[in-house]
């Protein structure tokens, strides 16, 4: 995929888009990671933790571009990203509270960790979306990263208002994780062979699937939260 081409902007809107719809909680962990330091140390956290984390980010959608490229890798990995379009529209309950840090290297150390880990799907995602490649990989994480950090608040409030943008967001990553099966080594050649429909279907179904599952689930919890 070559830079600037049609393809390449689009990933590139995909890659943010994931990202920024699936790293809600991790302005929530920064704050939380940083409360009890002074106001100067405060920005350094941000500043140094976020990072950090983007630095691990970018580690970890590395090793996840070289394991995509062994076959029936992205077979699990499309079955992974369905899951978390899913979960993206089902509304979650209060995780635990984040134990404030007294001091910056703690609270640095307690924003990356706390990010990596949250992020995990964000990289499955943005690592389907990249269709393998690293630059763009690194020009999605570098841009939407600091819109998630500085931008978080009103990111919320916006989704919270148009709640349309969450469900295109689903729909988005069973969109591509109806791409990333049919590339798959094990199943491309028969795919282009016998069924090239699918480079067209399987994305589309993807995306239904996801927001058909998704709602349904969502209604369900709420149903059953009515009811208690």
């Amino acid at each position: 995929m070559e830079f600037g081409t049609p393809e390449f902007w689009l990933a590139l809107g995909q890659i943010m888009l994931i990202n920024v719809l699936l790293s809600g909680d991790n302005a929530v962990v920064i704050a939380l990671a940083s409360r009890n330091l002074p106001r100067q140390q405060q920005k350094w956290a941000v500043l140094i933790g976020s990072a950090g984390a983007i630095v691990a980010l970018v580690v970890l959608a590395f090793f996840a571009v070289k394991l995509l490229e062994l076959d029936y890798v992205k077979m699990v990995g499309s079955v992974l990203l369905l899951w978390v379009g899913i979960k993206l529209l089902v509304p979650e309950d209060e995780g635990e509270e984040l134990d404030a840090s007294s001091s910056l290297k703690g609270a640095v150390k307690t924003i990356i960790i706390a990010d990596v880990v949250m992020s995990l799907d964000n990289v499955i995602g943005m690592t389907g979306a990249a269709k393998g490649s690293m630059l763009l990989l690194c020009i999605g994480l570098a841009v939407s990263t600091p819109v998630i950090i500085f931008g978080s608040t009103l990111l919320m409030k916006l989704m919270d208002r148009f709640p349309v943008i969450v469900t295109i967001g689903g729909a988005l990553l069973g969109y591509v994780a109806g791409e990333m099966l049919i590339v798959d080594g094990a199943i491309e050649s028969w795919v282009n062979t016998h069924a090239h429909w699918l480079h067209t279907g399987a994305p589309l179904i993807g995306a239904g699937a996801v927001v058909a599952v998704g709602k349904y689930l969502a209604a369900r919890q709420g149903s059953e939260a009515h009811a208690t």
